[in-house]
């Protein structure tokens, strides 16, 4: 394999996390990541090798997700909802307690409006940098701080009512 495959191997497990961020199901995460994953193929004569693969996917990935939003809003799709049985905890009390607070947080998340969850997938669960995720969302830094303030915010009050 090359530089090419071997980087965007790398860092697919980073694109799942983000695609799990931005859409409101596993299978709609999963559908996001295969599409992206598509589009870079298709278009791997535009990656620079010496650039960063994972900001390069990243961007890819969240013009896939608005392409995808607004088309389900123009056909006025819903989420369907996850099937209850979908995922099935080990049984063991703390397993069962931390599997309840990850999907608390995955819900609040999911929650957040667009530009919100965006800034605090890029920032707060993938990692990057302010600069790097102002520029993979094509905005100034001081918009992506005031989104993640508010992101943070919304988090922390709709997590404190969970409690």
């Amino acid at each position: 394999m090359g530089a090419f495959e071997d980087e965007l191997l790398a860092v697919l497990p980073r694109l799942r996390r983000f695609a799990r961020a931005l859409a409101n199901s596993a299978a709609d995460a999963d559908d996001l990541a295969q599409a992206t994953v598509e589009k870079a193929l298709k278009a791997r004569q535009q990656w620079q090798p010496g650039t960063r693969m994972d900001s390069w996917m990243y961007r890819i990935m969240r013009n896939a997700w608005i392409d995808t939003a607004r088309a389900r809003r123009r056909a006025a799709e819903t989420f369907a909802p996850e099937e209850a049985g979908e995922n099935v905890a080990d049984g063991g009390a703390a397993g069962i307690e931390a599997h309840i607070e990850f999907r608390e947080v995955q819900t609040a998340i999911t929650q957040l409006p667009d530009e919100q969850r965006e800034a605090v997938a890029l920032v707060l669960i993938e990692g990057l940098a302010y600069k790097e995720a102002a520029e993979i969302l094509d905005v100034p830094m001081g918009t992506l701080t005031s989104r993640l303030v508010r992101g943070r915010q919304a988090l922390v009050a709709r997590l404190g009512e969970a409690a």
